[in-house]
């Protein structure tokens, strides 16, 4: 798969794919990279540490996290593309569900856009990629996890019985969505969404059916860093997942993912480095 100028050898690699929030209310990082120059600083260190792809967040999407304009979006992540494009060369993801800020980040230098809406959020999204050849990272999301069928409920949360049916189903549709507006077969990644519209349980159960992804054909990108269900399987606030994240990195690796999107660079490429030479890639 090629995105940007890079050619990442996708059926036996797995890649990092690099986060830099330039927001004031990210869960985790919130405010840490507003400073343009700062920013530059962190994207230097994240190439140093293995990141492939920097992919770059103008709104948050932590649960309950606040709609901005486009035109806010738009002024937070244009400085950043054109900068780290100016400085670095290496390929930019935008993380952006809006078709007006799709198409000035294409238009500044971004090579791939990260919708965490999978298409369904704006109905003109999809028609920008495909127009502009770039590549796309499809997630799964649904508005209210209440949509699935027949469920149970546990201490936890509520565990859903054929949660896995409608997974599929609707990363089905994604993938409709995307062929028929046009975008090629070699430019979408599918990312199962971890941590968005699913239970502790639901998320725990697609971390474990990662390899079932597969059906589709096209390569996955696991996003699982700092969540919250990792924080609820190890009773640990959002600085201290570290470890819970290299867990599900290195059960990425061996499902198969291409991409992994992460905050800690250095401990999840030392993870990837060790798991790939076990396997023997």
């Amino acid at each position: 798969m090629r995105i940007g100028n890079t050619t990442f050898d996708t059926k036996s690699h797995t890649y990092i794919m690099g986060i830099l929030n330039v927001t004031p209310d990210s869960f985790s990082d919130g405010g840490k990279w507003n400073d343009r120059d700062k920013a530059l600083k962190h994207v230097e260190e994240m190439i140093n540490e293995g990141a492939a792809i920097i992919d770059v967040g103008g709104e948050s999407t932590r649960p309950g996290y606040t709609l901005i304009t486009e035109e806010e979006e738009i002024s937070r992540i244009r400085p950043v593309i054109k900068s780290i494009k100016e400085n670095f060369d290496i390929p930019v993801s935008i993380d952006t569900y809006k078709s007006g800020v799709a198409a000035e980040a294409i238009k500044t230098g971004a090579d791939l856009i990260n919708d965490i809406w999978g298409l369904q959020y704006d109905a003109n999204i999809a028609g920008v990629i495909a127009d502009n050849n770039a590549c796309c990272c499809c997630m799964h999301n649904r508005k209210d996890k209440s949509q699935y069928g027949k469920h149970s409920r546990d201490k936890r949360g509520e565990l859903y019985d054929n949660f896995l049916q409608d997974y599929f189903a609707d990363l089905a549709n994604i993938v409709h969505l995307a062929k028929e507006a046009g975008i090629q077969d070699d430019k979408i990644i599918l990312d199962p969404g971890i941590g968005f519209a699913k239970s502790y349980e639901n998320n725990l159960e697609a971390v474990n059916t990662l390899e079932q992804l597969h059906q589709f054909g096209y390569p996955i990108l696991l996003g699982t860093s700092r969540k919250s269900f990792l924080g609820l399987a190890l009773d640990l606030p959002v600085n201290e997942r570290v470890e819970g994240t290299v867990a599900t990195t290195v059960m990425g690796v061996m499902k198969g993912c291409s991409f992994v999107r992460v905050h800690d660079i250095k401990e999840n490429y030392r993870a990837i480095k060790m798991t790939e030479a076990i396997l023997g890639r």
